[in-house]
């Protein structure tokens, strides 16, 4: 935007940008023809703009003094406030200058979400600074750079259905989305800390007092896990149809009501207890943890860090937790569904011993009570899928449906959902858990936001002498558990 067009404010962030890439062409040891004339113009553009505030802040001074002469030739009472300045009535901390602040108030309170400095914080409830602070986070994941439209919409989606009312979630996104923060961190991640700025050590600090982990710096926003699985997709195919929440403590709680009880009235009759019977879910969070090394020669390059980290990131979260979704233990990690539905009552038994036969697969979708079923999927190991697909090759009634290419897979008309941890062959005189059917928005994982990673500036060899490498280790929260047993059947040849 031309120097001339620049509101005040918009001058003063303009200015604080133009420092900051000064100082960072200035750390470089040797410019470039090409940095030497970027320097030159982020030198005359600093004389521009810092001129155009001056012009600013001398104009409004003189709105100021004309209405201080004014001030006896009007009256309070016909204005509806009782006096003072232009800059003063009516509005609180909001209602500022013309000159200095011509947007509107919303606009101007969030040209720079990030500036929490301009909240008013006194005489107010935490549930209206949660939702401002809530508006603030939404407009800032419209400005934050690293950023593609499918990870903006996915930032957006998680802070309106998950944030609480205290906006812890929308604080997170603040502190860690900034252009601060995220050039901080880009120093960080390539071993550059002595280029980090006084203004971007702050953002640093801002981040690392929100959350409750020893060391390390929080992902920025923009390249949290979390938001990118949310935003591309899953490669798990559990996490592709299973209850996604996000967490914002150690355990998340949710509310199940069992069936209502209804009844065919005669008229003026009393009511009966219908009420449901509520339950307390709650699903911990586990600590899972990653080392990653990469060279130096990468490091040196800010796109990769800023780009490619956080996918990442997210492809080693998705690749840990597949094994986890479905036959995790519990203890330490989360409950996986097959583990979850073991010495239940949603167990279904072969026909025939030891025998998997096509018979069992309309046994289990018998099984599954009718409410369960139109939302319910499979999850087998791609061994059991096979041996399916070879029960009949006539292309009699056991057919598998939709066998063709480019034709999502079908089992008795539900989606086939693979799994490779889950049993692929059945072993004679053992428990085959080889199928799970359900709907699986009764299996919920809950997500909690904020990957923190610390950087290893250098890694030795085995004679303690340097590899040219450089580390990252990263760790997250996240866990996982069935939260109604009854949606679900699991078929066990044994």
């Amino acid at each position: 935007m031309p120097a001339l067009q620049l509101s005040h404010g918009q001058a003063v962030i303009r200015l604080r940008d133009i420092r900051a890439q000064l100082e960072e062409l200035e750390q470089r040891d040797n410019l470039t023809a090409e940095d030497e004339q970027t320097f030159d113009e982020l030198t005359r553009e600093f004389a521009e703009v810092d001129d155009h505030r001056r012009q600013l802040e001398r104009r409004s001074a003189l709105e100021r003094v004309r209405a201080a002469t004014q001030a006896s030739d009007r009256r309070a009472p016909a204005l509806g406030i009782e006096g003072g300045t232009p800059q003063s009535r009516g509005g609180g901390t909001y209602d500022l200058d013309p000159i200095l602040n011509p947007d509107s108030v919303e606009d101007r309170r969030f040209r720079n979400p990030w500036d929490l400095g301009e909240m008013r914080t006194f005489n107010r409830s935490p549930e209206d600074l949660g939702q401002e602070l809530r508006a603030r986070a939404l407009c800032a994941v419209e400005k934050m750079a690293g950023a593609n439209d499918r990870i903006r919409s996915a930032a957006t989606d998680i802070i309106e259905a998950w944030d609480d009312k205290r906006g812890t979630i929308a604080r997170m996104c603040l502190a860690t989305s900034s252009p601060e923060y995220m050039r901080a961190w880009s120093k960080l991640a390539r071993g550059k800390s002595h280029m980090v700025t006084p203004e971007e050590q702050q953002a640093l600090e801002r981040a690392m007092s929100l959350t409750d982990n020893q060391g390390g710096y929080l992902v920025p926003f923009q390249l949290d896990p979390t938001i990118i699985i949310t935003a591309n997709g899953s490669i798990n195919q559990i996490r592709q149809v299973a209850r996604q929440v996000v967490a914002t403590g150690d355990v998340w709680n949710g509310v199940s009501a069992g069936a209502v009880s209804w009844r065919w009235a005669a008229e003026a009759s009393e009511t009966s207890d219908n009420a449901p019977s509520f339950g307390g879910p709650s699903v911990p969070v586990w600590k899972a943890d990653g080392f990653v090394p990469i060279s130096i020669e990468a490091m040196d390059d800010a796109d990769n860090v800023t780009t490619e980290v956080g996918k990442l990131l997210a492809f080693g979260k998705d690749t840990l937790e597949a094994s986890a979704l479905a036959v995790g233990t519990g203890s330490g990690q989360p409950t996986g569904i097959v583990t979850a539905l073991t010495g239940t009552s949603s167990i279904v038994t072969s026909t025939t011993t030891d025998t998997f036969a096509s018979g069992d697969v309309y046994k289990v979708d018998t099984a599954l009570p009718g409410r369960y079923r139109p939302n319910a999927a499979w999850l087998a190991n791609r061994g059991i899928y096979n041996a399916v697909r070879q029960f009949d090759s006539s292309g009699g009634t056991n057919l598998w449906e939709r066998i063709g290419a480019d034709v999502p897979p079908l089992l008795l008309g539900r989606k086939a959902l693979e799994s490779e941890d889950m049993d692929g062959i059945v072993n004679a005189g053992a428990e085959n858990y080889v199928m799970v059917y359900g709907d699986f928005d009764n299996y919920v994982i809950a997500d909690r936001i904020g990957m923190s990673i610390e950087f290893l500036p250098h890694l030795v060899g085995a004679n303690r002498r340097p590899t040219g490498q450089r580390g990252w280790y990263a760790w997250y929260r996240v866990g996982a558990d069935s939260v109604n047993d009854g949606a679900f059947r699991m078929l066990n040849v044994t």
